[in-house]
């Protein structure tokens, strides 16, 4: 193993599942060197060469934009049990085009000014509910390859490789196998993690974590569900559930007295808060933006003490505080700009500590075995061409998650932009555009699922939210265009029902498709 500076292994992140399962971001102590590890360059130029590199993959996959660069996971160490080392290798398998990686590789979470950092190759943390991200240095954005630092090249010619760095928090509880993420393409589920020192490529020397003050970038993963019947929705952060149910089931218009159905909607929050281990419930109401303050504000607050009311009434077990509090339509979550989004402004949350999973009930899965691939498939048509979608995968990830990955291509003889993919309904909850109009649906349990959001802490105090799915904006803007017989695929993170043999997935204007899961 290669370190820029002699490796004294303070364990300066022992408490690092605490500060990931909080999704902070909070300075590391650490010893000083004279010098910032990041900011130090390298022993030798990194290793771009047009020969095949001898390092095996552990895990690959594709850019969405550009199909011809492979990223391929070839090393991923554990180093003192706090820090990882995750190595990756950039391809241009192309035959003709030279392929620029730097932009490809940037994290848009985290602001980078220049364009020339490796730094958005992560790891998912599934127990913590955390996308874990590069360390970030004083003076620097990112403890990651440097395009400018380490002299790698801008772009890569055909045939040329070049080998990338990030360190970064291990994941909590020390698990075997991890899913690395980049923004180039589809997630790499079950890497192996290796404890042994990381083998580096010549040229290649890993930064050292403890030498210098360092802040740990983890973004919570937060996996939104609703509801079939639209009467409520949820918000499942890995640490607490909200619940948000819709005023307009609760309520009459303009009113605070609950209704006859109320009191079903009601009842499964009530289980669900009789499951939790915390012992406060926080029940909040909210109004969208017609009416002025002095409407909104008493109503929301007397909607949210009549729930607290009923609530408290159907909870069985003892020991629960409850807390109800009006916020008016000072805290949308969606665009009050259209009727979707006031509805479903108008509502009461109620938010506890998440209860533990209970075990999944054996069920035959609906879906029969020895089903045709093509019933995986779906077309439509964009600018005049036609467009063909194929579902290439539905996996479970540990604690909860899946993993969706699609491709879609333009089957037609001209140029054509697809747009249908960021067009979700709540497509502008999110801080730039992605590919968020995908739904997954258990039929069964009358549940459907939407792409997981990243939370980032906002300049204004508040949170912004990215799309845990593919980016559709800035330097991957073009992802939506298509090349005449040109193929790109895309992916999703979310929630998966625990029992369910089968889900029914809609993606943008393609149709539903019922696709099996394991």
């Amino acid at each position: 193993m290669k370190l820029r500076k002699p490796v004294t292994l303070v364990l300066l992140l022992a408490s690092s599942a605490c500060g990931l399962t909080n999704g902070a971001e909070a300075p590391q102590s650490a010893s000083r060197s004279s010098a910032p590890a990041s900011s130090a360059p390298a022993s030798a130029p990194a290793t771009a060469s047009a020969t095949a590199p001898a390092t095996a993959a552990l895990a690959e996959s594709r850019s969405t934009l550009t199909p011809d660069l492979k990223v391929e996971v070839t090393g991923l160490n554990r180093i003192g049990g706090a820090h990882l080392a995750v190595q990756v290798r950039l391809t241009n398998t192309g035959e003709s085009d030279s392929i620029s990686w730097t932009g490809q590789l940037g994290d848009q979470t985290r602001p980078l000014g220049q364009i020339r950092w490796a730094s958005g190759i992560g790891v998912l943390d599934t127990a913590a509910r955390s996308w874990i991200l590069p360390y970030q240095p004083t003076g620097s954005p990112c403890l990651c390859s440097d395009q400018d630092r380490d002299k790698l090249p801008y772009s890569l010619d055909p045939g040329q490789s070049v080998d990338l760095y990030a360190m970064l928090p291990a994941p909590a509880g020390s698990p075997t196998t991890a899913t690395v993420v980049t923004p180039v393409g589809p997630p790499m589920p079950d890497v192996p993690i290796s404890d042994d020192p990381p083998v580096t490529p010549p040229g290649v020397t890993l930064p050292d974590p403890g030498a210098e003050q360092v802040t740990t970038l983890a973004r919570r993963i937060v996996t939104p569900s609703e509801s079939t019947d639209l009467s409520e929705e949820t918000a499942d952060d890995g640490k607490d559930l909200s619940i948000s149910l819709s005023s307009d089931v609760l309520f009459a218009v303009n009113r605070a007295t609950l209704t006859p159905k109320a009191r079903a909607v009601l009842a499964r929050a009530a289980k669900l808060v009789d499951a939790s281990p915390g012992d406060t419930v926080k029940v909040e109401g909210h109004a969208d933006s017609s009416g002025t303050d002095a409407i909104n504000d008493p109503l929301s607050a007397r909607r949210a003490q009549a729930v607290r009311k009923a609530l408290s009434a159907l909870v069985t077990r003892d020991g629960v505080t409850y807390q109800a509090r009006g916020f008016g339509s000072r805290q949308p979550l969606y665009d009050n700009g259209t009727d979707e989004g006031r509805r479903r402004n108008r509502r009461v949350t109620v938010t506890f500590a998440k209860p533990e999973p209970a075990p999944a009930a054996t069920q035959p899965s609906a879906q029969p075995s020895g089903r045709p691939a093509e019933g995986l498939t779906g077309s439509t048509t964009a600018d005049g061409q036609p467009f063909k979608l194929e579902v290439t995968g539905l996996r479970r990830l540990p604690d909860g998650l899946g993993l969706l990955t699609y491709r879609v291509k333009n089957e037609g003889g001209a140029e054509a932009w697809y747009n249908e993919l960021h067009r979700a309904k709540d497509w502008m909850s999110f801080k730039y555009q992605a590919a968020t109009a995908v739904t997954l649906t258990d039929e069964r349990g009358k549940r459907r699922y939407l792409p997981g959001r990243l939370q980032v802490p906002a300049e204004n105090g508040g949170v912004d939210a990215y799309c845990a799915c593919t980016d559709v904006s800035g330097v991957r803007l073009s992802s939506e265009k298509f090349g005449p017989g040109q193929e790109r695929e895309f992916w999703g993170l979310f929630e998966l029902p625990a029992a369910a043999g089968e889900l029914t997935v809609e993606i943008a204007d393609f149709g539903p498709l019922r696709v099996p899961l394991p």
